[in-house]
């Protein structure tokens, strides 16, 4: 087990309300750092609707999911918020007044004041494709996100899929591995149209196969996988020697270990918490956007907002006990536009 890192807020989601909350904090001097199961910051803006157009962001007409966290990653950087991606929170468990302790999948260890979950409606979860036996080889030669791609390198590699993950997978890894096959079971991507171009550049170059179809079955000895067969949509079958295979189906969200970290729940789902400062009743435990409920609740982003400036007001007592709070405006406060480096 690493050691410790102590600082004053854990974030447990990465997605845009998330992202403001480390400025709302950072504007009154609290430090934080940010899980995410993902492999990449933004949450379902980034993940799912990268270029999905949102109209109700307040003074902006229109956005899309990715502008939208660019614009939030470069609202925060003065407070130098870390990022710890590809990570699922385990267990949080209370040993002091204020402090709790949290443990992630990674063995990592955080000793924090406040805990703030903003996992909007749970973890993303990889689909598990439906091959028989594929659960012998997790972890091991199948691989639902790549963590190092050096682990890859000189591989026979097989991945399937279709969309984005897939094919930015596909041109991040073609030039490292011995061999690069990508199945999908038709010939319409929902991927980007310049990485759809640009895969099939290579397929035309020989440095890539693309096959159409689905993998029906796999084969090795232990956690190792020999060869994938895969069933061609006219009804054949082949195989293909492999030595990893990379399934991009999409995700799926479950709520995860949430569920026992003590707090009282609504219909199993959400986090219930007050309405002055969004906190579960677990004291230094706070839920903001998706996952939280309370009357009146709606699910949007700009609520998700408005529930992390009051988080942050309640929380500096947990973070600053006995230290008085002034409230200030960025408009006119010379101390907070330092902070911000516009003085």
């Amino acid at each position: 087990m690493s050691e410790p890192i102590k600082t004053d807020v854990l974030i447990i989601g990465a997605g845009p309300c998330g992202l403001f909350a480390v400025f709302e904090l950072g504007l009154l001097d609290m430090k934080a750092h940010v899980i995410d199961i993902l492999d990449k910051i933004g949450g379902q803006c980034a993940e799912l609707y990268p270029e999905k157009p949102i109209y109700d962001i307040p003074g902006l007409p229109y956005v899309t999911g990715q502008g939208l966290c660019d614009a939030l990653l470069a609202q925060i950087k003065p407070f130098g918020g870390t990022f710890h991606l590809q990570e699922m929170v385990q267990t949080i468990e209370k040993i002091g007044d204020p402090l709790f302790r949290v443990k992630t999948d990674r063995g990592q260890v955080f000793e924090v004041k406040v805990v703030v979950i903003a996992a909007g409606g749970g973890s993303f979860q990889p689909k598990r494709p439906p091959i028989p036996g594929i659960e012998a080889y997790e972890g091991a030669s199948v691989y639902y996100a790549v963590r190092e791609m050096e682990a890859l390198r000189d591989k026979r590699v097989v991945i399937a899929g279709g969309g984005d993950s897939a094919l930015d997978w596909t041109l991040n890894l073609a030039p490292i591995a011995s061999h690069l096959t990508l199945i999908h079971r038709r010939s319409e991507f929902r991927a980007a149209p310049d990485s759809v171009n640009k895969m099939m550049k290579l397929v035309g170059e020989g440095k890539i196969d693309m096959v159409l179809g689905q993998i029906s079955a796999l084969a090795g000895e232990g956690e190792r996988i020999a060869k994938a067969i895969v069933k061609r949509n006219d009804g054949s079958n082949f195989e293909i020697a492999c030595d990893a295979l990379l399934p991009f189906f999409g995700l799926t969200m479950k709520l995860g270990p949430v569920a026992d970290w003590g707090m009282e729940m609504k219909d199993g789902e959400y986090i219930v918490v007050d309405t002055a400062a969004f906190e579960s009743s677990v004291p230094g435990i706070f839920a903001i956007g998706d996952i939280n409920w309370y009357p009146g609740k709606l699910k949007l982003i700009l609520s998700g907002f408005h529930e992390g400036a009051l988080m942050a007001q309640k929380a500096y007592h947990y973070v600053y006990p006995g230290k008085r709070l002034v409230f200030q405006y960025t408009t006119s406060s010379t101390s907070l536009q330092k902070k911000l480096g516009v003085a």
